[in-house]
């Protein structure tokens, strides 16, 4: 009867007569098995309630990104430069928090649902206009949408840290930077205090 150990070294042999690419039985046996608790496929599922929290900061994030595209293209006036290259940091950002929020809902079974049409119908962000729009404009709706998908998260944040609180962490990854964002963003509006 072969064991396992025969059965692992059974590979092409090299020139020399060892076998190439032999793999050793650990001692005692196979190795040791994974517990349900260690192999993510079949560990720790979202609950109906943690996948439709995360769903809904991802569907505002991926709106965020498509709506900071078409602010980015539609964009004229006063300091254009500095605000186009802004918006471009604001959607890398929000495309990159997007794939993070997705990619952890699979890790636990849950479905993201990025289609065009689920993103329309479920977001937070109001609708952003058609054409151009001058700067000063585009500051302020822009930081209404950073703040939107702030509040989203917010929300959401402590049902989510009750279940999860690695997805909390990714939460508080989403919060910082769409705060900083509409932090730097809103200051090109701002005037110094007390003048």
């Amino acid at each position: 009867m072969a064991t396992q150990s025969d059965t692992l070294t059974k590979t092409k042999s090299s020139a020399s007569g060892a076998p190439r690419n032999a793999r050793k039985a650990a001692k005692g046996g196979a190795g040791a098995k994974l517990t349900n608790e260690q192999n993510a496929e079949s560990g720790f599922h979202a609950s109906k309630q943690l996948s439709e929290s995360l769903q809904r900061v991802l569907v505002d994030l991926l709106e965020l990104s498509l709506q900071g595209k078409q602010a980015h293209w539609n964009v004229v006036g006063r300091n254009f430069r500095d605000t186009h290259l802004q918006l471009d940091e604001i959607i890398d950002a929000a495309r990159s928090l997007s794939d993070v929020v997705a990619e952890r809902m699979r890790a636990l079974h849950a479905l993201p649902d990025g289609r065009s049409d689920t993103i329309a119908e479920t977001t937070s962000l109001p609708e952003f206009p058609h054409g151009e729009v001058d700067t000063d404009e585009v500051v302020d709706l822009i930081t209404e949408r950073l703040e939107a998908v702030v509040a989203t998260c917010r929300e959401v944040h402590d049902e989510v840290d009750d279940e999860d609180p690695t997805s909390a962490d990714i939460l508080h990854e989403v919060l910082g930077q769409m705060e900083q964002f509409a932090w730097m963003v809103s200051a090109e509006r701002r005037t110094p205090q007390g003048r």
